[in-house]
């Protein structure tokens, strides 16, 4: 099998780079389709405006799901005006739609996140739910975005807790790249894992430990930093490299298994992750210096270490075991760690995680 990565043909990023958005966009169309939600039309439109030129700009307001209806809705209004390229400003389900009319429509799509509390911007994928927001099926697109543009003085302004999910969510992508690379998995767009994909998991992961606190900080006080760029660029370019062309295993699946405990519907994806990068370290007997590095780095950025931070105050017994088979689901990502895992396996690298979180 080949090795494979995946990125988006331009990664654009720095302070005031909304004003640019026009003129980036000239090598692919200047009639410009924007959907976004209300507010975020407010945020960006002043900025886009400045360098608009003599580009045309038809604004969409998103419904809010991303599901076969909005994205039918949203291709018709494309086509009645005539436009050249689909741009979606904000965030993931906005991205989501939007590469899924550009791939439906065969046009350039350019996505431009306000938050950096995914990885998902740079990825091949739109994850497809129902009118009522159920989840569907995932769309697997044939390539990533034409163009990810990323205006940091946007970004950082945004809640502390949304970048701080993001480093939760990007936290997991070093080891689980080097699991699936343990064990000879293929990683998210069917090929086997490139030194440079790996190369970029190992730096995201560094990059956090570095500046994540740094980062943390100086949104907290509404201002852009370098350690906030870099940040930025972690949580959305360096993982979402990272994690598409290295691979997912334990730490997505025990995300995925959380799901069914109603108490964790409150917390971001990214906060759930990062407990699940905890039991995947425990799952795997990881040195002790470096799940002690993650667990301060957790604790330190507020990241989840225990169930009780999941909103889960009481355990029951049942209930983590219905997490565990979940995450050992044969249609999840447990099976790329390089042992075979079980139920009772993850049930007590739960319990551990928790436990030592507790203990720290």
């Amino acid at each position: 099998m080949a090795s494979i990565i995946a990125s988006p043909s331009r990664y654009i990023q720095g302070k005031g780079e909304m004003e640019n958005l026009c003129t980036y966009a000239e090598n692919y169309g200047t009639n410009l389709f924007v959907l976004t939600s209300p507010s975020g039309r407010k945020r960006v439109e002043p900025f886009i405006a400045k360098g608009q030129k003599d580009a045309k700009i038809t604004y969409e307001a998103f419904n809010g799901e991303c599901c076969m209806t909005e994205i039918n809705r949203v291709m018709d209004m494309c086509e009645k005006a005539g436009s050249e390229v689909i741009v979606g400003i904000g965030g993931g389900k906005i991205h989501d739609t939007a590469k899924a009319v550009a791939y439906y429509m065969k046009k350039p799509v350019i996505i431009v996140p306000t938050i950096a509390s995914t990885d998902a911007p740079c990825s091949a994928l739109s994850v497809i739910y129902t009118d009522d927001g159920v989840f569907e099926k995932y769309l697997f697109l044939p390539a990533s975005p034409n163009m990810v543009l990323v205006d940091t003085d946007i970004v950082s302004k945004a809640p502390e807790r949304l970048l701080v999910a993001g480093m939760g969510d990007a936290l997991a992508t070093y080891f689980e790249a080097r699991a699936c690379q343990q064990s000879d998995a293929s990683n998210c767009v069917g090929g086997k894992i490139t030194r440079a994909a790996m190369a970029l998991a190992e730096l995201c992961y560094e990059t956090l430990i570095d500046e994540g606190i740094d980062a943390k900080l100086a949104v907290r006080e509404n201002i852009c930093t370098k350690a906030v760029e870099h940040i930025i660029e972690a949580n959305t370019y360096l993982s979402g490299i990272g994690f598409e062309s290295g691979g997912l295993a334990g730490a997505h699946a025990i995300h995925n298994g959380l799901t069914a405990i109603p108490e964790t519907h409150e917390l971001y994806h990214g906060e759930k992750v990062a407990f699940g990068t905890l039991v995947q370290l425990v799952l795997e007997g990881a040195d002790q210096d470096e799940i002690q590095e993650v667990l301060g780095f957790c604790q330190e950025a507020e990241l989840p270490t225990t169930l009780a931070d999941l909103g889960i105050k009481e355990v029951k017994e049942e209930q983590i075991m219905e997490v565990a088979r979940l995450a050992c689901s044969p249609d999840d990502t447990l099976g790329n760690m390089p042992f075979e895992v079980t139920p009772e396996d993850v049930y007590a690298a739960i319990i551990a995680a928790d436990a030592l979180g507790r203990y720290y």
